[in-house]
């Protein structure tokens, strides 16, 4: 959401003004403080929170005068996962510790770095009254933005339900994941944001009508709780000092580094296809773009230099093993390069613009022609391939816009959406038949067949 909110300020008398569920999946593209809900009444000063403290603990804060709050031991640094939030507020229990129940995915949380009950009976202030009532960002949307993605958001007046009631373990991957109908009773100033109308993200499904003013500019994603796409990872980042935007699937390098970044995603069988959009450069064309199976160890390290990672060149080589060969075309600011990966003959190609360079054709199997031939992941270092980015030059940058199935690049959507054979993913070209999005369902998929 980055600098975008949601905001509601006018609500009617609650249900019940000390029994509340909250219940929302958020993923995060970056770390460090972030409102996920803040509740201000300007008239008290009284400030309620659910957020994402600078330690990346999870914080809620509960303030009637008084702010009664628990923050978690755990800290949530996992750039590439749904994290599933439930907080049950019921201030009528007799014991202390029963009137807060933190859940994430699932389980009940009960390490707090510190933690201060409310008295019985306290009231809350959560989506009540007049107060400024934002989502992803605090009060007015005048700062602490959330950073990243947000699913099936439920605010329960006047009752207070456990985790189960909003998600449940997948019976075969063994992965927390959520129920799209539960059976709940909304109460007067309860409300369902789905996010799946992108023309109205702040619309109500609960049959409340109580819906969310759109602060901003917002990008509808594919990526949900149930299927998670790639995208590059900014928690690899080490040695690169890129700089991540648009759910991360946007890198701009850095301008003194030139070694790579990598995808969150990777894979060691089956047939996978992802696009990258070289977006602008400071100077000349010095992409790289490709795989690999290397961890970087330095800033000057680029994608190539090692013996287990490929890379597609701007001047139409490939680089592998710290050597240049010819391979095709080159390429400039607004090519899209497509990468088919196909680890079931270890085999590479790669495509400019819908067009697969070396006369390639990755449904050629075994015969693999016009490809790379790379190493079988079981005998790399890591054991799995990632896609890679590279600006091969210490004194310019440049920005690419990955697409690993999500249909955009940076904000704008693809234009033809090519779609693969199992149907997961939206593309700008003709994805080749057997090959799949990168993301863990497919993954799922190839494990499974």
């Amino acid at each position: 959401m980055a600098s975008t909110s949601l905001s509601r300020n006018t609500w009617g008398t609650a249900t019940n003004d000390k029994i509340f569920t909250m219940s929302v999946w958020v993923k995060r593209s970056g770390l460090g403080y972030q409102q996920i809900v803040n509740s201000y009444d300007g008239s008290t000063g009284n400030d309620n929170q659910l957020k994402f403290q600078s330690t990346d603990a999870i914080e809620l804060t509960v303030s009637t005068g008084t702010e009664y709050f628990l923050k978690t031991n755990r800290l949530f640094r996992d750039t590439s996962a749904w994290y599933h939030i439930v907080f049950a507020f019921d201030s009528t229990q007799a014991t202390d510790s029963n009137r807060y129940k933190l859940y994430i995915n699932g389980t009940q949380e009960t390490s707090f770095s510190s933690v201060s009950y409310p008295p019985q009976n306290t009231t809350y202030q959560f989506f009540r009254n007049s107060n400024a009532n934002n989502i992803g960002s605090q009060w007015g949307a005048s700062g602490g933005f959330f950073n990243g993605q947000m699913a099936h958001f439920h605010f329960i007046d006047g009752t207070a339900y456990d985790a189960d009631t909003f998600g449940e373990t997948d019976s075969t991957t063994g992965i927390w994941k959520p129920k799209t109908a539960p059976s709940v009773t909304y109460g007067t100033n309860g409300f369902f944001l789905k996010f799946e109308n992108s023309g109205a993200f702040g619309t109500d499904s609960s049959g409340n009508s109580n819906t969310f003013t759109v602060n901003g500019t917002m990008t509808q994603t594919i990526d949900t709780p149930s299927n998670v796409f790639a995208t590059m990872n900014p928690l690899d980042n080490y040695y690169n000092s890129s700089t991540f935007t648009n759910g991360n699937n946007t890198v701009q390098t850095g301008t003194s580094q030139y070694t790579y970044n990598t995808s969150t995603l990777g894979v060691s069988s089956g047939k996978w296809y992802c696009e990258i959009e070289y977006d602008a450069t400071t100077s000349a064309d010095n992409a790289l773009i490709g795989i690999t199976s290397e961890f970087s160890t330095a800033s000057t390290e680029e994608l190539g230099d090692n013996s287990n990672d490929w890379g597609y060149y701007a001047t139409g080589e490939y680089r592998n093993n710290n050597s240049w060969s010819s391979y095709g075309n080159t390429y400039t600011v607004g090519d899209i390069i497509g990468i088919a990966l196909d680890l079931d003959n270890n085999k590479l190609y790669f495509s400019k613009n819908g067009t697969w360079q070396n006369s390639g054709d990755p449904t050629s199997g075994a015969t693999g022609t016009g490809a790379i031939s790379i190493t079988d992941p079981a005998s790399t270092n890591i054991g799995s391939y990632f896609i890679a980015i590279c600006h091969f030059d210490a004194s310019s940058n440049g920005t690419y816009k990955t697409n690993f199935g999500n249909g955009y690049f940076g904000t704008t959507a693809v234009s033809s959406a090519q779609n693969p054979d199992d149907g997961i993913g939206i593309f700008e070209y003709d994805v080749p038949t057997g090959y799949r999005a990168l993301c863990t369902k497919s993954i799922n998929a190839e494990e499974y067949d």
